[in-house]
């Protein structure tokens, strides 16, 4: 009996010491404490998930450290609406000013063509936002927040509208080249076509013939790298009879595969937030019964992508591959068609709009085919 009544002295005091430091917060006696900052970085990435360091900052505005069971903090990482990441710590030990708690938690890839859709749709840019609170249940649930923004933009199809004048080559025996001439090239996100499975792009070429016969373009395909991932393929049925000096326009929808992206968001952290987007094009041309492809070497689009998500890769890089190079089609094993800072583009100049042959006089050969 007397080691149950020392049970209950002890229960009776803790409830007491409970009840006057919930007195003591809800009458301000002991400061409640409140979030100050939120950090963000990757520190990892898999196959399937990437991992999200959080650094949250806590300032304690009493005058001794304090121990804090009943205490709840809570962060989520959006990206366009996107819940990213969230994470929950309960019960907190704080010394006297600011301590820095540090928490991790996983986030899936498949969350990454969700994102990306909107990305694109919103004028391919992204509002970063940060919400983090502190609720301590000794104050009646009271909450106090802290909510960071950060918008990242990017431009992956700017350099790709060029008046640049540039030679197709046939690279054929018996052949002079150039064949073809691009005088004009466009490119836009088709906003309105983007859907969850794919995100199609318009490009268009402007093509000038200065052979004296004509050229019947039948198709035109594309293939689209993001790093060393194939997000896309395909040919259009163009059926295009370019005449001798005149200029045609041919288009083409070229569609990335938003299956493909959670993959290459894996390169794009393993390469410090770095992307080359690298799109390979070429021309069918067919007649007098036969059949030729013109890889369009002069208007493979290549740009550079990068990104800093949280503002913070110089402090906390990434992978060990942050300035990729070469060609992607080169050695590729991908199988069939299967993510602010500032977009980069290439180099591009502007000339001339409207080509003729480099010697001034239409050659002779009847170019790939005679008509």
């Amino acid at each position: 009996m007397r080691e149950l009544g020392r049970l209950r002295q002890v229960g009776l005091v803790a409830l007491v010491l409970a009840g006057s430091i919930g007195g003591a917060f809800a009458v301000g006696a002991i400061g409640v404490p409140a979030v100050e900052s939120v950090e963000n970085r990757f520190t990892g990435v898999s196959e399937n998930t990437t991992t999200v360091g959080t650094a949250i900052t806590v300032s304690n505005p009493n005058p001794i450290g304090v121990s804090l069971g009943g205490t709840t903090i809570n962060y989520t990482v959006s990206m366009n609406d996107v819940a990213m990441a969230s994470g929950q710590k309960r019960g907190i030990a704080l010394d006297r000013g600011n301590t820095t708690l540090q928490l991790s938690t996983r986030m899936q890839n498949g969350k990454i063509p969700a994102w990306w859709v909107s990305h694109i749709t919103n004028g391919e840019r992204t509002q970063v936002t940060i919400d983090a609170d502190i609720t301590d249940s000794l104050v009646g649930g009271r909450s106090v927040t802290l909510t960071q923004n950060r918008e990242i933009e990017t431009d992956m199809l700017g350099a790709f509208n060029s008046t640049e004048t540039r030679p197709v080559n046939a690279d054929r025996p018996f052949v002079s080249d150039p064949v073809l001439y691009i005088n004009e090239t466009r490119g836009s996100w088709d906003r309105e076509g983007v859907t969850r499975s794919e995100t199609p792009m318009e490009m268009a070429f402007d093509v000038y013939n200065p052979k004296p016969v004509p050229y019947a373009v039948s198709k035109i395909g594309y293939t689209t790298y993001m790093n060393d991932v194939r997000v896309g393929s395909g040919e259009t049925d163009s059926e295009e009879l370019i005449m001798p000096g005149e200029r045609e326009t041919i288009g083409v929808r070229n569609v990335i595969r938003n299956e493909r992206l959670d993959e290459w968001w894996v390169t794009h952290l393993q390469r410090n937030q770095n992307t080359t987007m690298y799109i390979d094009f070429y021309l069918v041309v067919e007649g007098g019964g036969e059949q030729f492809r013109i890889d369009l070497d002069a208007i493979d689009y290549e740009t550079a992508i990068e990104t800093d998500i949280f503002g913070t890769k110089a402090q906390y890089p990434t992978g060990g591959d942050a300035d990729p190079s070469g060609d992607p089609t080169a050695g590729d094993n991908s199988s069939e068609d299967s993510a602010g800072g500032t977009a980069t583009p290439s180099d591009e100049t502007s000339t001339d709009s409207t080509a003729t042959p480099t010697d001034g006089t239409p050659t002779d050969d009847g170019g790939i085919i005679g008509i």
